[in-house]
């Protein structure tokens, strides 16, 4: 399962889309939005996708982890959007017959998704915004 979302993400129906009995370990990655960068406070972050693409990023990439490990299941979703300090900003799960594969698999899955995927975070401040660069 892969989703885009303006609305707040269900960690539980990630996780439960990605479970499987024949896995031995669940791995979820939930990433969080931070109250502060670079010692400035954070308002609000606003993430925009281009869907069609970032679906089909987030598909290889998923793909390309089901090579080199044996994935089970797996969910991903992203929001889109308005987003506050301490919403949910990010979703994977990725079940395995093992930990160490799962542990790998989600971490692969999250700074591949991070690297290549096309979608934009501006961060607001009191004093103004700036575009963040996901793709370092």
């Amino acid at each position: 399962m892969i989703e885009l979302t303006s609305q707040p993400i269900d960690v539980a129906r990630i996780i439960n889309a990605a479970s499987s009995q024949a896995a031995g370990a669940v791995n979820t990655f939930i990433g969080t939005v931070r109250n502060a960068t670079k010692n400035k406070a954070v308002t609000k972050l606003e993430y925009e996708a281009y869907e069609p693409m970032a679906v089909a990023e987030i598909q290889k990439i998923v793909t390309e982890a089901g090579a080199k490990w044996h994935l089970t299941g797996w969910a991903i979703s992203h929001r889109t959007g308005t987003l506050l300090p301490g919403d949910v900003a990010v979703v994977v799960a990725v079940s395995t017959p093992h930990r160490k594969d799962s542990f790998e698999a989600c971490q692969f899955i999250i700074d591949s998704l991070k690297k290549t995927v096309p979608i934009w975070k501006k961060e607001f401040f009191q004093d103004g915004d700036q575009w963040v660069s996901a793709h370092p």
